[in-house]
């Protein structure tokens, strides 16, 4: 996004690493080392840094194993499916939605750049926008990315080019409290699952070479409850959150994480204010925007 207002900052104790990538041996794409680097918060050490974002070892989180269905055994997650791409943590007078489609998205735009010079052509961005509700609209975004084709009739690109009721029923996300006060990891607790898609309102946008959740968590009064309660607490706060497809059949065995986040005791006015646009300045048809879809809030523990 270009904010209408930043908070300058020094790249000193960036963390440099490379982000935990399955199956590629090739370096980082310049658009995405530019947009991990770019953002209200920056790339940071996962395990001294503050006010800023991280990339958590996949095998903090466990997901299910190959035989989940018949002995309901875990095992550590491994690799993320796709790289990690940066965060924004925005501010603004109106709900944000299909961030990517905005002219200003700073990781959508790196990556039309790559492509004007004939780069990155297949490249692939998968987004999960979490919608804050307050006084003031909040969207933490986690931008997450692939160079290569999503696997064709693999979980991940069946649940992209899948319908609403299919994503409804796999969108999960897994939480780990890394450090905070025992209130918020008596709230949230110290290790959760949950199906996004059956306990919030999530709207899903599929755009020519891009991915995008919306997920309001408005939609649950206890999501909201919960999440006043830890925002009060959230410069002490850090927390690990891994995104994936809930795999419901041997053949999808074992779960893997599509990305994963440390959010580091961040500063709520770190945020960027950004402005809601003109209608005229939204492409016409940036993409197929598909419906909402609402159902009863429910924990999933697995």
């Amino acid at each position: 996004m270009s904010p209408s207002k930043q908070r300058h900052r020094s790249s000193t104790g960036e963390n440099k690493s490379k982000p935990v990538r399955s199956g590629s041996s090739s370096g980082i794409p310049e658009w995405i080392t530019e947009s991990t680097n770019g953002g209200s918060l920056r790339r940071v050490d996962p395990d001294t840094g503050i006010d800023g974002w991280a990339s958590p070892p996949g095998d903090v989180f466990s997901l299910r194993s190959d035989s989940y269905l018949t002995k309901k055994q875990k095992s550590p997650a491994g690799d993320y499916l796709l790289s990690p791409a940066g965060m924004d943590w925005l501010k603004s007078s109106t709900k944000l939605e299909n961030v990517l489609a905005r002219p200003d998205n700073r990781v959508a735009h790196a990556l039309r750049k790559a492509q004007s010079r004939g780069q990155s052509l297949k490249s692939f961005i998968f987004a999960v926008n979490l919608q804050i509700p307050g006084k003031d609209h909040h969207s933490a975004v986690f931008y997450f990315a692939t160079e290569e084709p999503i696997p064709s009739g693999s979980l991940l690109h069946r649940f992209i080019n899948g319908d609403d009721a299919f994503r409804n029923q796999r969108f999960k996300i897994v939480n780990r409290i890394v450090k905070g006060p025992w209130v918020v990891k008596a709230a949230v607790g110290n290790y959760s699952a949950c199906l996004l898609g059956k306990a919030l309102t999530c709207n899903y946008h599929r755009g020519p070479n891009y991915f995008e959740i919306d997920v309001d968590i408005s939609s649950s009064a206890i999501a909201t409850a919960i999440l006043r309660l830890a925002l009060g607490y959230v410069t002490s706060v850090t927390i690990d959150m891994g995104f994936l497809a809930e795999a419901q059949t041997e053949e999808e065995l074992p779960e893997k994480l599509i990305g994963a986040v440390r959010v580091c005791q961040m500063e709520m006015s770190s945020a960027f204010v950004v402005d809601a646009p003109p209608p005229q300045q939204m492409p016409s048809q940036p993409c197929r925007t598909l419906s909402s879809a609402k159902v009863n809030h429910d924990e999933d523990e697995d």
